[in-house]
């Protein structure tokens, strides 16, 4: 069975909406559960971000792939163009709009699940060269790991490797891992632990454009048959009609 483009984006556009709320959630949560401690509070809403986007794969994936994650689409884009096997370019724009637009409910409702104001701006600026690097590293190893595991037929993997590199990605890159402009774009609108300043937000998309070319970049150096196999990221999904559906 194949899913049309409608529901690939509903798939999308849900998915990319509760990991946000998961990620915003967890870290008013862990604000409100451990105020005197950050260290704390990284590893509350850390552990949580693992656990949500494990299971967001397994529950979105077999319908869109669980991008969640316009980098991820435009990569599949590019890796499987020669061979007509990734998303067509519209779908890849259809795709980030969907989950841009799920992003920014995402943080709306992790808001006002914890009664705070529904619609806010955060004021949290993350902008040094240090963190940019961060997330540089964060997508590239994101991307690389997703298209590595696509390309030798260990998808079903994807769902704990993923979540496991993310964890990790937390506490080992300046950044905190972001890796994903969907998702840095959700979390300018909520002022809390997980936010980011509007300004800051330019900085950090940059760097993970940089960071998915490179990422891209090793996977084709590394399996130089990407294009034969490409059209499995995040999992293996029925995406029929690339451009007609």
């Amino acid at each position: 069975m194949t899913a049309t483009l409608g529901r690939r984006l509903l798939a999308e556009g849900v998915g990319t909406a509760l990991l946000v709320t998961v990620v915003v959630g967890s870290g008013i949560a862990a604000q409100q559960l451990s105020p005197d401690d950050v260290g704390l509070q990284l590893l509350e809403n850390s552990l949580a971000t693992v656990f949500g986007l494990g299971v967001l794969i397994l529950l979105f994936g077999p319908v869109s792939g669980a991008h969640f994650n316009p980098a991820v689409s435009a990569v599949d884009w590019f890796s499987g163009r020669r061979a007509g096997t990734g998303l067509s370019g519209r779908d890849v724009a259809a795709y980030s709009g969907a989950q841009i637009l799920g992003a920014i409910l995402g943080a709306i409702l992790a808001n006002a699940m914890f009664d705070l104001a529904a619609l806010q701006i955060s004021d949290k600026v993350r902008a040094t060269p240090g963190l940019w690097i961060g997330e540089i590293v964060a997508t590239a190893g994101l991307i690389a790991l997703i298209f590595a595991l696509a390309r030798t037929g260990r998808a079903g993997l994807s769902a704990a490797a993923v979540g496991a590199y993310i964890g990790a990605a937390y506490w080992f890159t300046s950044s905190t891992s972001f890796a994903n402009p969907a998702v840095s774009i959700g979390r300018m609108f909520s002022d809390t632990f997980a936010g980011i300043a509007p300004s800051s937000v330019p900085g950090f998309i940059l760097a993970q454009i940089v960071g998915a070319t490179l990422g891209a970049g090793l996977v084709l150096i590394l399996y130089p048959d990407v294009a034969r196999t490409a059209g499995a990221a995040v999992v293996s999904h029925g995406a029929e009609g690339r451009s007609e559906s």
